[in-house]
């Protein structure tokens, strides 16, 4: 993943990590000792207190007046690894019992503890615009929005976030990978050469963070964040 800010000033940094994608109705089961390594609870997404992923989606929409599609739900995020856990994005692809993509669920996490859910209705490419309506970097305000670019993954992913303001795109984030089975070999191999990856994803922002604020980038106040219906 590679995020480039162009404004106020130039900064970008890439960080190579891996990332799961699961079917919502099929979890992947595991050996015993390969637990610890990929763990994926409700109590990580949306309010945290559904009894399923399929559940807690299920009831976000439903608080959002939106009936959930009744298909296929694919989910691209980080497992619980070691105990500990940071999405910054996990993203949803809710696909209806024909089979077809009909909407995309962005839950948003930021380092302060906070989470929201962008709902989104990609086109044909997996295009989709919103307001930007959540606190995430503690440089920029929260205003303009985003353009977003999330065709459903299949061999290789290639996502694209821009945040547009004022007419720029002073920020833009892209995930890069490619598909491979999740064997345990596969696994095991990803865990020795990216350890306790989502501690590392979470040291990284703020290390990134601390090196914009060395470099003179102001702080930008972080609004109170109202809860999100279906989020509570």
């Amino acid at each position: 993943m590679t995020h480039v800010r162009t404004r106020p000033l130039r900064h970008a940094f890439t960080h190579r990590t891996y990332l799961w994608l699961v079917d919502l109705d099929h979890l992947p089961h595991l050996p015993r000792p390969l637990r610890p390594l990929a763990r994926f609870h409700p109590r990580d997404h949306f309010a945290g207190t559904g009894p399923t992923l399929r559940a807690a989606l299920d009831r976000w929409l439903t608080a959002q007046g939106v009936t959930p599609p009744g298909g296929r739900v694919l989910m691209l995020g980080h497992a619980r690894v070691l105990g500990h856990v940071f999405n910054p994005l996990t993203l949803y692809w809710c696909h209806d019992r024909a089979g077809a993509v009909v909407l995309v669920v962005a839950e948003v996490h930021n380092t302060y503890g906070e989470r929201h859910c962008y709902l989104l209705r990609p086109d044909e490419e997996g295009r989709a615009d919103t307001a930007k309506d959540f606190y995430v970097s503690p440089f920029f305000p929260v205003d303009g929005g985003y353009r977003m670019r999330l065709p459903r993954p299949a061999e290789g992913l290639a996502l694209t976030v821009h945040l547009e303001r004022d007419g720029t795109r002073p920020f833009t984030a892209t995930v890069r990978g490619r598909a491979r089975p999740a064997t345990p070999r596969a696994l095991l191999l990803a865990a020795v050469r990216h350890p306790w990856a989502t501690a590392a994803v979470t040291w990284h922002i703020r290390l990134q963070g601390i090196r914009l604020y060395l470099r003179g980038l102001p702080l930008q106040p972080r609004p109170r964040h109202p809860v999100q219906e279906g989020l509570e």
